[in-house]
């Protein structure tokens, strides 16, 4: 009779567990859902399509002529297939580190201080609110990075490597939290970024605004500051290593509808 007792206790325990839990997630996407009712992303769309048309830096020109690959001035179904091998810079970039080429080639717009300037500050923020436009032109499109060229080959293969290195003082890696199924952090569903639908959802979410810090965040920064979570250095901005792992989860999220720019807690 105890044990059958004991049973039926641990039983409700189990149950009663399984609620909490469904209930935590079902609240968590009952709070973003409307979080995204009036995203603040929509403040930086604006901000980097007038940038895009703006004439500005020593050369008083305007970016309409960039190519993000689809050749110059096409903005729809760029960002779903980025990052890329470009002839011109004989490198695979993103999105962000091509808009830095075209602002230093058709604006005349110092490339090297872009990118050591300080996440969230200058001519960051611009490349940000260009990316979050850029971004919001292929909303609900299908990524489809390119893996034709020898050196996007390359950069997938070393993103997958950096993915799975374990390393730091708590001998952490990407993988650590984002390398299987079924894992949170808190409260925090994390998606497995090695398949879909896991890595077409968390690739295809930024940029997006962070409610925590009232800031709008590109990959670059979310990528760096994951290694800032494993308690390693910055990478840095357009580092090989943060170019080969946008391009490993791009490639892993292929088929995947992009989101972006969303809204994270």
């Amino acid at each position: 009779m105890m044990m059958k007792t004991a049973m039926v206790l641990l039983g409700c325990l189990a149950a009663g567990a399984a609620l909490a839990q469904k209930s935590a997630t079902q609240s968590i996407e009952e709070y973003r859902a409307m979080l995204a009712d009036g995203n603040p992303a929509e403040l930086f769309e604006a901000k980097g399509e007038a940038l895009w048309k703006q004439k500005r830096g020593p050369k008083n020109a305007s970016l309409e002529a960039c190519d993000l690959g689809k050749g110059p001035g096409v903005i729809k179904g760029a960002f779903v297939e980025l990052p890329r091998y470009f002839p011109d810079t004989k490198r695979v970039q993103d999105l962000e580190t091509r808009l830095v080429t075209c602002m230093e080639t058709l604006q005349g717009l110092n490339g090297k201080e872009i990118a050591a300037t300080p996440f969230g500050k200058g001519e960051q923020n611009n490349v940000t609110a260009l990316a979050t436009w850029i971004a919001g032109e292929s909303k609900g499109m299908k990524f489809n990075l390119s893996q034709s060229h020898p050196q996007e080959q390359i950069a997938y293969e070393v993103g997958k490597r950096l993915f799975f290195q374990r390393g730091g003082p708590h001998d952490f890696s990407c993988a650590s939290c984002h390398g299987a199924d079924e894992k949170r952090i808190r409260l925090q569903d994390l998606p497995n970024l090695t398949k879909n639908p896991g890595a077409g959802n968390g690739f295809g979410a930024w940029p997006a605004y962070r409610v925590s810090n009232g800031q709008m965040w590109g990959m670059q920064l979310r990528l760096n500051d994951c290694y800032r979570q494993q308690r390693f250095p910055y990478p840095g901005f357009g580092s090989d290593a943060t170019i080969a792992l946008a391009t490993y989860l791009g490639v892993n999220g292929k088929g995947g509808t992009s989101t972006a720019p969303a809204i994270k807690r």
